[in-house]
């Protein structure tokens, strides 16, 4: 096997790989992980077997104390893999990446599991590949989903927020442009609350939204003809993940925001097989925002894990020695 560094001219041979990989979405395409390349140094690598086929990806940066970190760009990542690709041979692809950093003086690599629910396809292979290793996991997020199979009941005080919207007449809309949620609501509500911005600009998500106008959209309520709540989700036709969520105080007081995810959930997108709101974690997952959670599961959203591993580079024989090499 050969193990490479991305380059720029390997852009297409990768966005093709992207589109019929079993653990993958457009956030991994190089459009998306490319916006921001100025953060971060990039040390995304390619996996090819002896015939020269591409079989795995890794979108990764290198940290300030030459850890190889799945991209820190990125919700999730992790090592990307065919549909067909089997234990063993995934053992293999491990064993020559880690191989590969080893050799380039790389001690660490951390990993970020895609939540299991992205994929029809299991990915728990390489969870048992990274339990051989011994690899250490060293944060565990809480993703609270709706699987809208179940159709769990909404949780009563939902209700009665939902039908209080309705009586005043919210309207939800989907929007062309994402100025009027980052700059009336967003942007305000990050800084009064936690003093910080959204980790897109303004600028960031129109572009991203631009090459990505079928994934990235914009979900707002509007009171008395002025927005005071939104959502911007990220749509891979089987998830529709809740990247942002935002109310002013009259979102919040009129119900907007539960008639704004009610209609998402149970109506936009319930030919998904999942709706995601994210995390309530903090502190690499030590802390939970409780308030946060139950509003979330009131939906009928309940906890699936995003896993993080931290794994020595050296371990490759490991793998090498129980799958013979071969």
């Amino acid at each position: 096997m050969l193990v490479k560094k991305y380059e720029k001219e390997d852009a297409i041979s990768w966005n093709e790989f992207v589109k019929k990989a079993r653990n993958s979405t457009f956030m991994l395409h190089r459009d998306y992980i490319e916006y921001h390349s100025n953060r971060f140094e990039d040390y995304s690598l390619m996996i090819f077997d002896d015939k020269d086929n591409l079989v795995g990806l890794l979108p990764a940066n290198r940290s300030v104390d030459n850890l190889v970190i799945s991209h820190q760009g990125l919700t999730y990542g992790g090592l990307v893999l065919n549909v067909g690709t089997t234990l063993k041979q995934a053992a293999k692809i491990l064993c020559e990446l880690l191989r590969f950093l080893h050799i380039n003086e790389i001690e660490l690599l951390t990993l970020k599991v895609l939540p299991s629910f992205y994929s029809a396809y299991s990915n728990d292979d390489l969870l048992y590949l990274i339990f051989l290793l011994q690899g250490m996991r060293y944060r565990l997020d809480t993703a609270i989903a709706v699987d809208t199979s179940l159709e769990l009941p909404c949780q009563e005080r939902r209700i009665r927020a939902i039908k209080k919207a309705r009586k005043l007449g919210v309207e939800i809309v989907e929007e062309e442009s994402f100025a009027g949620f980052w700059n009336d609501i967003l942007i305000p509500n990050l800084r009064s609350r936690f003093g910080v911005t959204p980790v897109h600009s303004l600028r960031e998500i129109e572009y991203l939204a631009s090459r990505f106008p079928a994934n990235i959209r914009q979900f707002s309520a509007y009171l008395d003809g002025r927005i005071c709540a939104g959502t911007t989700i990220y749509d891979t036709g089987r998830v529709a993940h809740a990247q942002y969520i935002s109310a002013d105080s009259r979102g919040k007081d009129s119900g907007a925001i539960d008639l704004l995810f009610q209609s998402l959930i149970f109506d936009k997108f319930s030919s998904h097989t999942v709706f995601d709101f994210g995390i309530c974690n903090e502190e690499e997952g030590k802390k939970i925002n409780t308030g946060l959670l139950e509003w979330k599961e009131g939906f009928g959203g309940r906890t699936y894990l995003h896993e993080f591993y931290k794994i020595e580079t050296k371990s490759y024989s490991v793998l090498e020695e129980k799958f013979n090499g071969n």
